[in-house]
């Protein structure tokens, strides 16, 4: 049986469960108030019939006599006539008169006169009205007992010298009661009918929502789809965000939390959520499915696609789907670099031939004086010179090295590349994918800007400066090339996610929309920043950017050329 089935038959039994109890209870409450009604009632004919100064001068004379006159005396005496004229009256089932030791004065049926009573008349005998619900020799009843008083004696004076002289007995039939009842649960009847129908429709209504929810689906694989999704969704490095028909945020999985550099955001609008405006995009009406962008993100670059997601013919929503591609870039821009010296040092190596055989030739020749001449001038600039100027001020050789494989590619695009005479490197670089990322954005940059310049002469000047022992590592960086500057680019534009200056106007091919945007966020990740110094103008000099790093210069191992400088 399916579960909706279970839930529907369950839900009918509980409604119907309650149905008859409210109206079980319902009818006891009718009941029990038709019959307190009767009971006072009663009580209050009998107390009329005890005051009657006849009935109580009468009951008197008779518990004078010795004995109890014969039944065809009371059948004709005033007693009987007064209690069948007010039973008649009233419609009560019996209005019954006893002397004071129980024997009946009166009583509906003539054939019982004389005799003493079916139920126990102490109560009142003793002073006390009572109100009772038994069964007599007439049938059930609910009725009433109240004591008759001698003529002159006050009501509650007591069982003292006589003063009770006989008792009142009146009851309503309880089958009159039932009738009453009878009548009244009609109503009842039809309010716990209707209340059985609505909790009927609502449990149809309730099982074809719960089927609609569900999906058609059972608890049992609801439980598991939702164990294989917390185990899919937080077993994988990549960001999964699901957002659901009405624009909530469904499914925000530790990845994307930890891709995104943002809390988990399930629950969220997606309108508003902290995400890159770039993922909100991909979602929109008139986005495709599987389109990928590339977004910066938390100091890392994604690569972003959404699909449309449908269950049938029902929209679910839309799932946007992240990778992280930093690592990636990093080693394709560290690739690059080693590619870059790599065809230097070919090149260079060319060089070195040619000098070993010029001095081979000076040699076989004899010329031995200007043999050690060009052997001074080699040691002078080393046989391994990149086409940088002042190289010499990078005393780290990474940066050498790095540096000198960006001047080998700028060269060969036209550009010369120079060390700015303030620059002063003591330490050593202690996280080189860092360094590599945000130097060498600035300077493909700036080369790109000194290219599409109109300065006749093309040059990008860099200065580096680390501040290691006051700042724990930090590297001061500076680019300033020959282009045209920003023109009339807002400096704080550069660094927007997905802004290009690629095709601007005023900066030509100067940018590719990532570059400075995750330079900036790697930057302030680790405290530091990057910032447009100067704007530029056109005809040059052009832009200028200032990036501070911390972190990134090994302060012990400067500490430790200086110990070695000091001792030599």
């Amino acid at each position: 049986m399916r579960f909706s089935t279970q839930t529907l038959l369950l839900q009918l039994g509980v409604v119907l469960l309650v149905v008859l109890l409210s109206g079980a209870v319902h009818a006891w409450l009718v009941y029990d108030r038709i019959g307190t009604e009767a009971e006072n009632q009663a009580l209050t004919l009998a107390r009329t019939v005890a005051a009657d100064p006849d009935v109580r001068s009468d009951v008197q004379e008779i518990s004078k006599e010795e004995g109890t006159p014969p039944p065809a005396v009371l059948a004709a005496g005033p007693l009987q006539e007064a209690a069948e004229a007010a039973r008649i009256r009233t419609g009560a089932l019996f209005v019954v008169i006893t002397d004071e030791t129980g024997l009946r004065l009166a009583h509906p049926e003539t054939a019982r006169l004389g005799e003493r009573v079916s139920t126990d008349p102490s109560v009142a005998l003793g002073g006390q009205e009572i109100t009772t619900r038994n069964t007599g020799t007439l049938g059930p009843s609910a009725g009433a007992k109240v004591p008759i008083y001698a003529p002159g004696t006050p009501e509650g004076a007591g069982t003292s010298n006589g003063a009770i002289v006989g008792e009142v007995s009146v009851g309503y039939s309880m089958e009159s009661l039932s009738q009453s009842l009878a009548r009244d649960i009609v109503p009842i009847a039809l309010t716990a009918g209707g209340a059985l129908l609505a909790g009927v429709l609502a449990s149809f209504l309730l099982r074809h929502r719960l089927q609609r929810l569900t999906l058609g689906l059972e608890p049992e694989e609801i439980s598991t789809l939702v164990h294989d999704q917390v185990a899919v969704l937080q077993g994988v490095d990549d960001g999964v965000i699901g957002i659901a028909a009405d624009g909530r945020i469904s499914v925000f999985n530790a990845a994307a939390s930890r891709l995104l550099d943002v809390p988990d955001a399930t629950g969220q609008d997606w309108a508003t959520a902290p995400v890159p405006e770039q993922l909100k995009k991909l979602t929109r009406p008139a986005a495709q499915d599987a389109e990928a962008v590339e977004v910066v993100a938390g100091g890392r670059v994604l690569v972003a696609s959404a699909r449309k997601a449908w269950h049938r013919k029902e929209d679910l929503g839309w799932v946007v789907m992240l990778r992280d591609r930093t690592e990636l870039q990093q080693l394709t821009r560290q690739l690059d670099a080693v590619g870059t010296m790599s065809t230097a040092l070919r090149a260079q190596r060319h060089e070195f031939a040619n000098q070993l055989h010029t001095i081979a030739g000076f040699m076989s020749i004899g010329q031995h004086e200007q043999a050690k001449e060009y052997l001074a001038r080699i040691s002078a600039t080393g046989p391994l010179k990149f086409p940088v100027e002042q190289g010499e001020l990078l005393q780290d050789t990474y940066l050498q090295a790095f540096v000198g494989a960006k001047s080998v590619e700028a060269s060969e695009r036209g550009v010369a590349l120079r060390i700015g005479p303030e620059t002063l490197v003591r330490g050593h670089v202690a996280d080189p994918q860092d360094v590599t990322t945000v130097l060498g954005n600035l300077i493909d940059n700036a080369v790109n800007a000194a290219v599409a310049g109109s300065a006749t002469e093309r040059w990008v000047e860099v200065e580096l400066l680390d501040d290691s022992a006051s700042d724990g590592g930090t590297l001061h960086i500076v680019v300033g090339d020959s282009g045209d500057g920003l023109g009339s680019i807002e400096p704080e534009d550069v660094f927007a996610e997905g802004f290009t200056t690629a095709d601007h106007p005023a900066r030509p091919g100067a940018g590719q929309g990532l570059g400075l945007a995750l330079v900036r966020q790697l930057a302030r990740r680790r405290g530091g920043d990057v910032r447009v110094l100067e704007a530029g103008s056109t005809g040059g000099p052009g832009a200028v950017f200032m990036a501070s790093v911390p972190g990134v210069m090994d302060v012990a191992g400067e500490q430790a050329d200086e110990r070695k400088d000091s001792s030599g």
